[in-house]
This record gives structure tokens, sequence and C-alpha cells, in this order.
């Protein structure tokens, strides 16, 4: 999703927590990597890799010029020959420790395992951060959390969308109205692609 749609996808949502928990919970894992340098672990569940966001995430570290930003995708299977950068397996997380972070992605409960995994990360001194569907476990692990129910305007697919655009902005200092640099530049190249009005 460009930088247009999210700024619209924000219109969309004003007067919704959306907007502002987003930009909250990217402002945390910003500072969780930027700091440390990188180490940025991204894990979904057994049923749902999280590729979208780490795709969102490598192209905002590039437009941001912050290379700390890329995530790297910890997968549940990993088979003989995946390409490097698909090949990093759950034992990454359990090698996780002080100046590392690991984002967690889950709709639903994690399998015992890698919350077991998780769990060893944060007491090694990773930091965890989840976007996840609301399980008691997972806010228990996470130093930061945004929850995502059934019952929200919105779902998992475009809070990641929000979060990711959010992580890239150089949003402090906010402009005018409380809207980004970035924001503003949206609007206007939305303004300018939209077509002409009918005569009068």
């Amino acid at each position: 999703m460009d930088a247009v749609r999210v700024a619209l996808l924000r219109d969309v949502l004003a007067g919704t927590r959306w907007p502002d928990s987003a930009r909250r919970f990217a402002l945390a894992l910003r500072s969780s990597v930027v700091p440390h340098g990188g180490g940025l672990l991204l894990v979904g569940t057994e049923a749902y890799e999280p590729w979208h966001l780490a795709a969102h995430l490598a192209d905002e570290s590039t437009w941001s010029g912050l290379p700390e930003l890329t995530p790297t995708l910890v997968r549940h299977r990993v088979a003989a020959g995946d390409p490097a950068h698909l090949a990093v397996g759950l034992g990454r997380i359990e090698a996780a420790g002080r100046g590392r972070t690991v984002l967690l992605v889950a709709p639903e409960r994690p399998d015992d395992g890698l919350l077991e995994r998780v769990h060893d990360a944060r007491r090694a001194g990773a930091r965890v951060l989840a976007l996840d569907g609301g399980d008691p476990e997972v806010g228990g692990l996470a130093h930061e959390s945004l929850v995502v129910t059934e019952d929200d305007e919105v779902d998992l697919d475009i809070v990641q969308h929000l979060v990711s655009a959010a992580a890239g902005e150089n949003s402090r200092p906010v402009a005018r109205g409380g809207r980004t640099f970035r924001d503003r530049l949206s609007r206007l190249a939305d303004r300018l692609t939209e077509p002409p009005p009918g005569r009068w």
C-alpha cells in the first residue's frame, strides 16, 4: 500500500483509535530497533506468516533511510532449497537476546512452542512487541502490544499497513494540524491525481 492509500485510509479511520494507536505502536517499534542497530525478528503463527508486513517494513526501511527497520522473517517451516532470506527458522527466536526485538504477529493464539521461545527471548533481554487478537498470554509476554479483535472496525492486515507506514515516517516533529509532511504530501498527490470535476 503506497503513501497515498495510507493517507486515505487514515482519513477514513479519523475519529477512531486506529491512526493514533498504530502510530504509538510504530513509535515503540522504531524506538526498540533504532538505538540498538536493528535486530528485528518478525514471526507469525504456524498458520499465519506475516509476509506483507515484512515487505512493507523493508520498503519503509529503504524510503526512510532506517536500515534497522528491515526485519528478518522467522518461519515455522524452512525447506532445504529456500533462499537465505527465507531460511530463518524458529531457532533464531531462541537465540535472541539483549539488543534484539521480536515482533510477534498472531491473529490467533500461537502454539506453546512459539510462546516458550518468545518467553525465553524476553528473559534473555530481547524486547517483545505483539500485533495480536487479544490472547492474554501473548499480552503478558509483550512489552508493547496492539490488539485487533474480530469486533473491531478494521482487520489485522489494515493495522499492519498503518503500523508499517508510521514506523517509516520521519514523523517527529509533526506538521501543522497534527499531520506529518509525508501525510500532507500524500494528500496533495491524491488531490492532483483525482479526476477533474464535471462541467457545470
